[in-house]
């Protein structure tokens, strides 16, 4: 394993980090209220008692906002994950279904799947995991007979023992980087550079979201509240759910 390049570690995530922000501020600027409104729960606001539209468009795009984010920052963590270990291991980013990364070490061939956090997924997904496992060793094995290979899933942030799952072992937080970089401190010292300019980041988001909002608050009060003002919270649901029109 090679020793990692602190100096181009931070370059890259510098540039990566900037590139998070500007992809989660074009989320933004491509949302529409019938798009916010269309994905969310309105009988879970209901039962919130929002009762303004200001407060409401508030909580959807906070609900809609945080499940964007957490797709576009895992983004970012599978290519660093892939970066670290391109440049301890020559790890490359790997074609095969459901694989983020291959890469040898120590005559062992690693298939490593990335995910960003521990709660990533349900029992299906975890079954199509394996499956997805099962079939890239066998890729692997039919052109390389004799080939050790290992199937891992590595979760980038989280508190948990590294385990056997049979098919392949789960790797997570500290020890998933440290697998990577063999580097027991990467994991704290990757912090500083994703907080990169991150203040003027977030004050331009919040200037615009806060526009954002305005202008759906608007559109809102219009579409679907009631002559005194009122939200019409039958018309609002009829919208989000009602059958489609053959």
């Amino acid at each position: 394993m090679q020793p990692l390049d602190r100096q181009a570690l931070q370059g890259f995530v510098s540039n990566e980090i900037v590139r998070f922000h500007q992809r989660r501020l074009a989320r933004l600027e491509e949302l529409s209220l019938t798009e916010v409104l269309g994905k969310k729960n309105p009988y879970l606001f209901r039962a919130k008692n929002l009762v303004t539209a200001g407060t409401l468009i508030s909580a959807i795009m906070d609900a809609f906002l945080s499940s964007s984010e957490e797709k576009l920052f895992g983004d970012f963590l599978e290519e660093l994950a892939i970066f670290v270990a391109w440049q301890t291991c020559a790890g490359r980013k790997s074609s095969a279904q459901g694989i983020d990364l291959e890469f040898d070490q120590d005559n062992i061939r690693y298939l490593v799947s990335i995910k960003s956090g521990p709660n990533w997924g349900n029992s299906s997904q975890y079954r199509r995991l394996e499956d997805d496992f099962k079939r890239a060793t066998t890729v692997q094995r039919q052109a390389h007979a004799t080939l050790d290979v290992r199937s891992i899933l590595g979760i980038c942030y989280g508190k948990t023992a590294t385990s056997d799952a049979g098919v392949y072992s789960k790797i997570v937080g500290q020890s998933f980087w440290h697998f990577l970089s063999g580097d027991p401190n990467l994991y704290i010292d990757i912090i500083e550079p994703i907080g990169h300019q991150a203040k003027q980041h977030n004050d331009d988001f919040r200037a615009r979201r806060a526009a954002i909002e305005n202008r759906f608050t608007a559109e809102f009060i219009e579409r679907f509240c009631s002559a005194d003002f009122s939200i019409d919270w039958a018309r609002l649901v009829t919208f989000n759910s009602g059958n489609l029109s053959r």
